[in-house]
């Protein structure tokens, strides 16, 4: 039973955080702390608006990364985005490549509390939200990462956007097995608008 209601009192904290509850008191710096002396973070919520639609996609998938493979796969597709609420939006790939179909689900939601992106990927080969890639657009390039295990080695993942237009961009995937000192490319996608 103190299990349970223990359980169901971590629920009610995420939820109560979630809607911006908290039954924690404010620190005395906190409050004390002037509001000028406070960096303004920008606020970063719409910087996913210029996806929302329809794009018609090219991918290039290296098949054995952090090998030394050089073999990639390609697929040509299709990358739906839709708006779910200001600062989250959801993208579904459908690609088809001689190394067979893809399909990649996409939620991107904006933490207001710390200026930045979580993007979480998955497939119907997993089944499961993996772990989100986290951060920010800077001088048009969004760069996000996250941490992860491949092949029973934990790697550094960077999923970075960059050369956006009104009706083209640039996706790119890289993992980091040297603690981000260098960097393999290992899923790279471009997209052309077809509607919005």
């Amino acid at each position: 039973m103190q299990r349970h209601l223990a359980a169901a009192g971590v629920l009610l904290t995420l939820f109560f955080a979630g809607v911006g509850v908290s039954s924690a008191p404010a620190s005395s710096q906190d409050a004390a702390a002037p509001k000028q002396d406070r960096p303004t973070a920008r606020d970063g919520s719409h910087d996913f608006d210029w996806d929302i639609g329809s794009w018609k996609t090219h991918q290039k998938r290296l098949l054995h990364p952090l090998t030394g493979s050089t073999t990639w796969a390609e697929y040509q597709g299709t990358d739906v985005v839709g708006k779910i609420w200001d600062g989250a939006n959801e993208g579904l790939v459908e690609a088809q490549g001689p190394a067979g179909h893809l399909t990649i689900y996409t939620l991107r939601v904006y933490n207001p509390d710390a200026h930045q992106w979580n993007i979480y990927f998955t497939n119907p080969a997993t089944g499961v939200l993996g772990p989100p890639a986290v951060g920010e657009f800077k001088n048009g390039r969004g760069e996000f990462y996250d941490q992860e295990t491949y092949n029973g080695r934990a790697i550094l993942v960077r999923f970075a956007v960059f050369d956006i237009t009104p009706d083209s961009c640039r996706f790119e995937q890289a993992f980091s097995a040297d603690g981000g000192k260098t960097w393999e490319a290992n899923f790279i996608v471009t997209e052309t608008l077809v509607k919005n």
